[in-house]
């Protein structure tokens, strides 16, 4: 119990910085026009309040004069706190409405001789928009300006030089590089998102060129096959005299029908026609082993079916893998033990489902024998990948007088692993 709980409290708190991460990752951007807007706020006011050039100089040099208490500190209050604050301001809508902070820049560069706005408002279009001539505009606006606030300034060529160099020409070169490279990112990852789709558009389509050649090989192969042993079985069943001879060619008929009509459902699965209906015809379940049993006794094989513990209603996939299991082992055993008894044993546990197919050794026999039909050697490599599939385990292996044994072991419980490891069986398994 207490193991559990530490689980639990693992994954959350393993959850929560991820999630955190996720969150800041997201609004990264909006976290960096605030600390520009902090960051250049006191920069922009050491600037406004130092500044002797732009055109409101002569204005703010007045306002020195002992021309009103009142208007001094309404003045140097507002040139401290307002104006700045303001422009730092617009500092926040840089990626969404950056003509409020060029415009902010070009007063405050014209006006007061503050060069620090231009440096964040052209580093910000720059690497934001790709607008190329309103950017050339807005640095045509940048350079006069910066000509016209000093010009009357001592030191007017060096200063306004100074101010291209500085706050123009080096913001404006690193706003573009930053933009570039931001493109030139957007567009490898489109790219490579691109030829992922491409990719898997591609294998998609192998996939299906595949599946319907696989389906094109098995009906050229195996249904003209059936369909034909189908037909003599009948022709036999309506021109055979003997009782035995018309009841086994009637089966031998009525197993190629079921065998087509189940090849028809897996070749439109492979197919993979939209426009073909899914198979109606329900598969097959344990209710469905007395009729399977009594094919292969109709066939002359002897089989004992013995049940134990407790039948009750078990999930559907559980139910086919058990009747499949019976089925295939069966099959086997009229391959390569014909005459050879069979045991088919079920025991219903409280956990799982155990199934057992025995079979002798084939019987003797005093003429020919006749030949087993051709075997795969995929019947119990498929099937052991049914029954892991189901969460279960198979075994298969001869007897030392010749026999032979299909054991299967199948959870009955809620608990079904994904993945199961151990696929050992007997080396002989690839012969049947």
């Amino acid at each position: 119990m207490f193991h559990g709980e530490g689980e639990k409290l693992r994954r959350a708190f393993g959850k929560r910085p991820v999630r955190i991460w996720g969150w800041w990752w997201d609004r990264r951007y909006r976290f960096a026009d605030w600390f520009y807007a902090i960051a250049f706020w006191p920069w922009i006011t050491f600037f406004t309040v130092t500044s002797k050039s732009g055109l409101a100089a002569p204005v703010l040099a007045l306002i020195g004069e002992p021309v009103g208490r009142t208007i001094q500190l309404v003045a140097i209050g507002g040139t401290l706190v307002v104006i700045p604050t303001a422009v730092a301001g617009t500092i926040l809508f840089r990626r969404t409405r950056p003509h409020l902070l060029l415009a902010a820049a070009a007063l405050m560069l014209v006006l007061l001789g503050n060069p620090v706005p231009v440096a964040i408002a052209l580093y910000s279009y720059a690497a934001w928009f790709s607008n190329r001539r309103r950017l050339a505009s807005w640095t045509l606006i940048m350079v006069v300006g910066a000509a016209t606030a000093y010009a009357f300034s001592d030191g007017a060529v060096f200063a306004t030089v100074s101010v291209w160099i500085v706050f123009i020409a080096l913001p404006l070169t690193a706003g573009l590089w930053v933009g570039t490279r931001r493109q030139l990112i957007d567009n490898l990852k489109e790219r490579a998102e691109r030829l992922e789709r491409e990719q898997h558009l591609m294998a998609d389509r192998a996939i299906t060129a595949e599946r319907t050649r696989i389906a094109r090989e098995m009906h050229d192969v195996v249904a003209h096959r059936v369909s034909l042993m189908v037909l003599h079985a009948g022709g036999l069943e309506v021109s055979a005299t003997d009782a035995k001879t018309v009841e086994t060619a009637g089966l031998i008929r009525n197993t190629g029908r079921e065998a087509l009509s189940e090849l028809r459902e897996i070749l439109g699965v492979l197919r993979d026609d939209p426009a073909s209906e899914a198979p109606t015809a329900p598969q097959p379940v344990l209710a469905d082993l007395a009729r399977l049993i009594s094919d292969w006794r109709a066939a002359g094989m002897e089989i004992d079916w013995r049940t134990s513990g407790t039948p009750r209603p078990l999930p559907a996939q559980l139910e086919r893998t058990a009747f499949r299991t019976v089925q295939e082992a069966l099959t086997n055993a009229g391959k390569h033990a014909r005459g050879g008894a069979v045991v088919v044993r079920m025991d219903y546990g409280d956990d799982d489902l155990e199934i057992v197919v025995t079979n002798a050794p084939p019987a003797p026999s005093t003429g020919p024998r006749p030949e087993p039909p051709p075997s795969s050697g995929y019947g119990l490599a498929g099937l052991r990948e049914r029954v892991a599939l189901a969460g279960g385990s198979l075994s298969a292996g001869p007897y030392p007088d010749g026999g032979w044994q299909v054991r299967a072991i199948l959870p009955v419980g809620e608990h079904v692993p994904e993945e199961t490891g151990d696929n050992a069986g007997d080396p002989h398994d690839s012969d049947r």
